[in-house]
């Protein structure tokens, strides 16, 4: 588990690349979604001061949405409960636990033991810039 962490430039180069029109909203989402090592809701993100003061929850839903297509954000939660986001960096994986009662999210501290397949299924199949994303299922300890 790499834990390269970019800076708010390297991401909106990236946002750039993929099509995305740099606004003050969208550099602020970015800046928000790296202060936090784990990842945020919705309601978390539209709520947060650099935010809340320069748009709405509809803009920073719209904006969550484009960064999903455009592959730059990561969209984590169970179906029923509300979703997380987290910034997908170049270069640093990180999987999940995901709490089946209470909805907490955490990162995963260990190293993932799906990489030695991914290479092989890479080598195999002649799939280019394979990933995989992995999250377990389970009742947190507060919850037990």
């Amino acid at each position: 588990m790499q834990q390269n962490k970019p800076n708010s430039e390297d991401v909106l180069t990236q946002c750039k690349k993929s099509g995305l029109r740099r606004t003050k909203a969208l550099q602020c989402l970015v800046e928000t979604l790296l202060t936090k090592d784990s990842p945020m809701t919705l309601a978390e993100l539209a709520e947060h001061p650099d935010l809340a003061d320069i748009c709405d929850r509809a803009t920073v839903f719209r904006l969550l949405q484009r960064l999903i297509e455009k592959g730059i954000i990561r969209r984590l939660g169970l179906h029923e409960r509300a979703a997380y986001f987290t910034l997908l960096i170049p270069g640093r994986h990180q999987d999940f636990l995901i709490c089946t009662s209470c909805g907490d999210i955490e990162p995963i501290k260990a190293a993932c033991p799906v990489h030695a397949l991914e290479k092989e299924i890479a080598t195999k199949t002649g799939y280019a810039n394979l990933y995989h994303e992995l999250e377990f299922f389970g009742t947190c300890p507060q919850c037990c």
